[in-house]
């Protein structure tokens, strides 16, 4: 087994557990997904056949690997899974002084194991800025990525296969606010901007490990766990840009995007090649527990997987995500968390449950990162999967292009329900004047239908931004009509016509937010109804 990959910082943390149902683009260039690391600093895992069953078993599209090991390349092999293979620090500087090396190492590790092994890229070291050979070790970080490059290129495989290298947060000398965001001095120039050049010429993405439980554990009577775990909150304002922020992992990768434009790369791609929760720690450890791990992975999952993964100052981005770990990895140094990140224990049971809560339809973008509906269809496997964005209600086919709604998901109970209805009401702000009693949309007084229309306000209000239409899971993003929709769904009567459902009037980039409400006796109408 390669030796383990170095310790996390006090910033961020290298382990990653997944757990996924859906998972969406078979390609890291195109589309959202959700991955997963597969560490395996412990002496108690599954051989790696019985790991790649498990990861079939439940969906997973996507593995990042911190080696090149053959017996998990030999498994993962005719396996449908996507592969990043790593090239460990302590073999970059002979990777950089020696062309040769490079050529060697990518046709035993990678060009040997293609097409049946489906290898994506290779991530370069990891951390390296980070690691307790950084001194020696950044200055052969891009020469190596170079030579490596070239010997994709010299045996025709660098249009499949990418190269790049996680790097932490560390990395950056501000992070706050996001819009200020820039490089540490000693690697703008001579690491990271040499980095994002050879990244742009080849077609590759920028890797950053993020871990927002870091900056919580840190700073916890600062920051609020609802914005750190993507649940409802006020927002923080970016008082240089004016945006707002409704999470902290938008923050963080804002905060990357600003500093890579600072060095004249705006549209740098970005891949979160490590991301997680740890569901146990120590005593000073704040946040860590199975309740929060869940939230945090089941919230990011859910929000990439249904297409609403882009940050305020990168809207359209989409996202793909490594969640952090596979497995507890009971080797690990450090506090309880490093070895408690998996969703797996090593016996193959779930540590928790991430509820993805998909139905029916795949949410796409288009070239202008507008959402759109459409039949999932029966067939599973068939088509170009590289757009898909995950399921989330049957399809309309009088949806304009674009439109999307927010409504409730009623699987989560009437408590949960409750709740967010009470928030998007109370302290988020919505319209509910509407649906108090005697008002014209009142009727149906039923939860479902009250809260739908509540957290669609939230939604439409705040522009359909990434993350404001989930509500600690109680609220899905829907591409039909709320009406439609719920009425598909068997939570409005059949008979109703008065159910006030919310059009939000989109054309071309810029949404019209002008909110209409009407019912559905007038829906029916071509000539009163947009849709």
């Amino acid at each position: 087994m390669a030796p383990p990959p170095p310790p996390r910082s006090a910033f961020r943390r290298p382990l990653w557990c997944v757990f996924f149902l859906l998972l969406a683009a078979p390609c890291i260039s195109a589309g959202g997904f959700v991955g997963v690391n597969y560490g395996r600093v412990a002496n108690n895992l599954p051989p790696p056949a019985k790991v790649v069953a498990l990861l079939r078993s439940y969906g997973v599209t996507e593995v990042k690997l911190y080696d090149a090991d053959p017996a998990v390349l030999s498994a993962l092999s005719k396996s449908g899974i996507g592969v990043v293979v790593a090239l460990p620090n302590e073999l970059l500087p002979a990777a950089a002084s020696r062309p040769s090396f490079a050529f060697s190492w990518v046709k035993t590790n990678v060009a040997a194991w293609l097409p049946a092994t489906q290898i994506r890229a290779i991530a370069v070291g990891n951390e390296v800025f980070a690691s307790p050979a950084a001194k020696s070790l950044t200055p052969a970080l891009v020469p190596a990525m170079r030579n490596l490059h070239a010997a994709l290129v010299r045996l025709r495989i660098d249009s499949t296969v990418k190269v790049s290298s996680p790097i932490a947060l560390t990395a950056l000398q501000t992070s706050y606010p996001s819009s200020a965001g820039a490089f540490r001095p000693d690697l703008a120039e001579s690491v990271m901007r040499p980095m994002l050049d050879l990244l742009s010429e080849t077609g590759s993405f920028l890797m950053v490990n993020a871990y927002p439980f870091f900056a919580y554990a840190g700073n916890s009577d600062v920051i609020s766990l609802d914005y750190a775990l993507f649940r409802p909150n006020a927002g923080v304002v970016d008082a240089h840009s004016g945006l707002r922020y409704y999470n902290l992992l938008d923050a963080q990768l804002d905060a990357v995007f600003a500093a890579a434009k600072a060095l004249g790369h705006s549209g740098v791609r970005v891949v979160v090649s490590e991301t997680g929760w740890p569901s146990k720690g120590d005593a000073g450890e704040n946040g860590a527990s199975a309740e929060n791990a869940a939230a945090y992975n089941g919230n990011l999952a859910r929000r990439v997987l249904t297409g609403n993964a882009g940050t305020p100052a990168r809207p359209n981005a989409e996202l793909g995500v490594y969640l952090f770990a596979l497995f507890n990895e009971n080797q690990k140094p450090g506090p309880t968390s490093e070895r408690n990140y998996g969703l797996f224990y090593p016996n193959e049971g779930k540590v928790y449950d991430v509820q993805f809560q998909l139905h029916g339809v795949t949410v796409r973008r288009d070239q202008k990162g507008r959402s759109s509906g459409g039949s999932s269809g029966g067939g599973g496997g068939g088509g170009d999967r590289s757009h898909d964005q995950g399921s989330v209600s049957a399809s309309s086919a009088g949806a304009a292009a674009g439109a999307s709604w927010c409504v409730a998901d009623a699987k989560v109970g009437a408590e949960r329900l409750q709740q967010a209805l009470d928030y998007a009401c109370g302290e988020g702000g919505a319209d509910c004047a509407a649906i108090q009693p005697g008002e014209a949309c009142y009727s149906p007084n039923t939860l479902e239908a009250h809260a739908s229309f509540a957290f669609n306000s939230y939604y439409q209000k705040r522009r359909r931004s990434a993350g404001t239409c989930d509500f600690q899971g109680a609220a899905m993003v829907v591409s039909q009509p709320p009406s439609e929709f719920l009425r598909h769904d068997h939570l409005l009567p059949p008979a109703s016509l008065s159910f006030c459902s919310i059009k939000c009037l989109a054309e071309d980039d810029q949404p019209d937010q002008r909110i209409h409400w009407q019912t559905d006796s007038e829906a029916k109408d071509p000539a009163r109804s947009p849709f």
